[in-house]
């Protein structure tokens, strides 16, 4: 092995990963949580442990810059700081993404000074539920989010149109071709977080021990535009 290969502790973390999914609705029955239940156990079946946090379980208040975070939203946040990839599933209401999904987005400003910056270099799966045509709606919305946290959108992404007709009462997938493509987002997460977190260590230990010190990007330029 060459000496600038990632060593074995970095190879086990890339083997061992964490997907953090994010999503739903206040709905009794929520279709953009059915789906991002699917991707979660597709990125199992690849390998990758997983961690849910569906928003109305996070009963979170508004986000206001300087409120405390409340629980849910410290257990999110240190979730996502140790995760290596995430999955965002949101249902598309009005043209965009859903309020309540925005304002679990708007307190991963938690995260600006917590190491890393946001989430910087990880890889993130995006799925979308409609009651039309148009989810892709809301995965456009969610892919500028994604640039703003600084993180990297999957290139495969799910938007489920008509999803009253593709989920059952149960959340069972009814759509063959829905459920493959649910599937390879999880299967796709996996390897691109593994690939991702491999050349990391790579460059570590190209860049040597000040590497680190470095390479901590400054948060100033974070997504918050004003306070």
């Amino acid at each position: 092995m060459s000496a600038n290969a990632p060593d074995a502790g970095a190879v086990t973390a890339a083997l061992r990963l964490r997907i953090v999914g994010l999503g739903g609705s206040l709905a009794p029955r929520s279709t953009s949580l059915a789906a991002l239940d699917r991707v979660l156990a597709a990125a199992r079946g690849a390998g990758a442990a997983t961690e849910r946090f569906a928003v109305a379980d996070l009963d979170a208040p508004p986000y206001r810059p300087g409120r405390t975070p409340p629980p849910a939203i410290e257990r999110l946040c240190a979730a996502v700081r140790d995760g290596a990839a995430m999955v965002w599933s949101s249902p598309l209401y009005h043209g965009s993404i859903s309020g309540t999904f925005k304002n679990a987005i708007d307190w991963l400003e938690v995260l600006a000074e917590r190491g890393e910056p946001y989430l910087d270099g990880k890889l993130v799966g995006l799925v979308a539920t409609g009651a039309g045509d148009h989810a892709l709606q809301a995965i456009n919305s969610m892919e500028f989010m994604v640039r703003a946290l600084r993180a990297l959108a999957c290139p495969l992404v799910v938007p489920v149109a008509r999803a009253a007709t593709v989920f059952g009462d149960d959340g069972a997938i009814l759509d063959p071709e829905i459920a493959a493509d649910l599937d390879r987002l999880g299967v796709l997460l996996v390897g691109g977080a593994r690939t991702l977190a491999l050349g990391a260590a790579f460059e570590r230990r190209l860049q040597g021990p000040h590497a680190a010190a470095a390479n901590v990007p400054s948060a100033a330029s974070g997504p918050v535009d004003g306070r």
